[in-house]
């Protein structure tokens, strides 16, 4: 527990599912006694048409059981995070209730037009997929910040492995997390002066939607199964096996508790071994 994060506000973007990193990550901020709010797209939305995003009821009811079950407040708020306009009006949202912002966890994300090289890459797909993971990055910050500064504040940007050492068939994804993590760097020097420290995290495999997704995919393209390609993405971990979304949400506690309060412009990974870096 870090008793620090109790009574502290967070606000957390694609959080809007049970199965993802997002709900996660606002789970265990709530557990540690923080104050969250469940952001997501808040309508019926989809990665190609195969993993949905949150939607306003499944966002109500997770602020509702965070609430509940923790004893803090939880509020659910739909934002579309490639729009200035619905990025205000969640600010303006977040106003109502909390008077400031302790944590800010950028962690909405998706992939469009995969898989598909980069030679074949349909241009729409490419930049909505940079727009959605590394655009909103900086469109929710310069939108919260102002509700930040002067505070001991933390953001946690959602980054990938592929941001490091990209994958096969998806570059849009892998040069927008590239970029989230760069963008890391810069917010952490700029905003260092005002009290507010910045950092990423760097997923490798971890067991969301959103990965059985990319493992089906997979499977068709190599004309396997699911199985077998899960079997043998494990054979690339030192650790054999896919990591949860709690083993992520983990690290974004302790980033955002005063436990890693000299910590600031890093971008740490969480691959159960798969990238090793000095």
């Amino acid at each position: 527990m870090y008793d620090d994060l109790k009574g502290k506000t967070a606000l957390v973007t694609g959080a809007g599912k049970r199965s993802g990193i997002g709900y996660a990550i606002a789970s265990k901020l709530a557990a540690n006694g923080a104050d969250v709010v469940v952001a997501d797209l808040g309508t019926v939305g989809s990665v190609d048409h195969a993993v949905k995003t949150g939607t306003m009821d499944e966002m109500s009811d997770i602020a509702k059981e965070l609430g509940k079950t923790f004893s803090v407040s939880a509020m659910a708020v739909s934002v579309d995070v490639t729009d200035h306009a619905a990025i205000k009006n969640m600010a303006e949202e977040i106003k109502k209730r909390h008077d400031h912002l302790d944590i800010l966890c950028n962690n909405a994300g998706a992939s469009f037009g995969v898989p598909s090289p980069f030679v074949a890459y349909d241009e729409e797909d490419w930049l909505k997929t940079i727009d959605v993971n590394l655009h909103s990055v900086f469109r929710v910050s310069r939108g919260l910040i102002p509700m930040m500064m002067g505070r001991k504040a933390s953001i946690i940007n959602t980054a990938s492995r592929a941001g490091k050492v990209p994958p096969l068939f998806n570059g849009a994804y892998a040069v927008a997390k590239a970029g989230v993590i760069m963008l890391t760097k810069v917010m952490a020097k700029e905003l260092a002066g005002g009290g507010i420290r910045v950092n990423a995290v760097c997923p490798g495999q971890i067991q969301t939607d959103l990965e059985a997704w990319r493992f089906g995919l997979e499977a068709r393209f190599f004309n396997t199964t699911v199985e077998e390609r899960e079997k043998e993405m494990c054979k690339t971990i030192p650790l054999g096996r896919i990591g949860s979304p709690e083993e992520v949400a983990n690290l974004v506690a302790f980033l955002a508790s005063e436990a890693s309060s000299y910590c600031t412009g890093q971008a740490f990974n969480v691959t159960g071994g798969q990238l090793m870096e000095l």
